[in-house]
């Protein structure tokens, strides 16, 4: 199945679809649509890009094994409480922290939880779409520093640049992304008025 070619298809009705057939391929396109969205969420908890990526990892098993026995109105949400359950779940077991567990209650809608999640899905989308227009060097240590979490000599020994040019291109690239973001965010917000 080509995901993209189910974008019109809404998260209700790949859900309903799912609970017709019981086809775990519904549930497929949806983690598939969420996936960078998921990943943010684990990097927000466990701050290490392969942890994070390990836990994107668990949460689509537990979703496939999960999916069937809740009731889910808002698939996103829904998806968003797993993700950070899962992810305070883990930090407790490896802290010995105290974590006051959420309800998985799908029925209930997270007014808070869905609104921080559109936010963090439109920064995301954002984010990503602005990246792509730094130059190939400032987008490559803005990357690797910002969203992998590389220390300035990580990203000098993994591109071949030195120091300072790191330092360089991470703050100009630091500079020229917020400056593209908010004229994204200036066209966005005219474009909707």
């Amino acid at each position: 199945m080509k995901t993209g070619q189910f974008n019109h298809i809404s998260d209700a009705q790949l859900l309903h679809y799912h609970s017709e057939d019981n086809n775990s391929e519904w549930i497929g396109i949806l983690l598939e649509r969420y996936t960078l969205l998921l990943f943010g969420v684990c990097m927000k908890y466990m701050k290490e890009e392969q942890e994070a990526k390990d836990c994107v990892q668990q949460i689509f098993l537990k979703v496939l094994t999960d999916v069937s026995k809740y009731k889910i109105d808002y698939f996103k949400s829904w998806l968003y409480m797993v993700a950070k359950n899962h992810c305070l779940m883990k930090l407790r077991g490896q802290k010995g922290k105290v974590i006051i567990e959420m309800k998985e209650t799908a029925s209930y809608v997270f007014d808070e939880e869905e609104k921080e999640w559109e936010e963090s899905e439109k920064m995301y989308l954002l984010l990503e779409k602005s990246i792509e227009e730094l130059g190939e060097e400032q987008q490559r240590c803005v990357q690797l520093f910002y969203l992998q979490k590389n220390s300035y000599q990580q990203v000098s020994d993994k591109t071949g640049f030195s120091l300072l040019q790191v330092k360089s291109f991470i703050q100009n690239g630091k500079r020229n992304l917020k400056l593209i973001m908010e004229k994204k965010n200036h066209q966005l917000r005219t474009s909707h008025k």
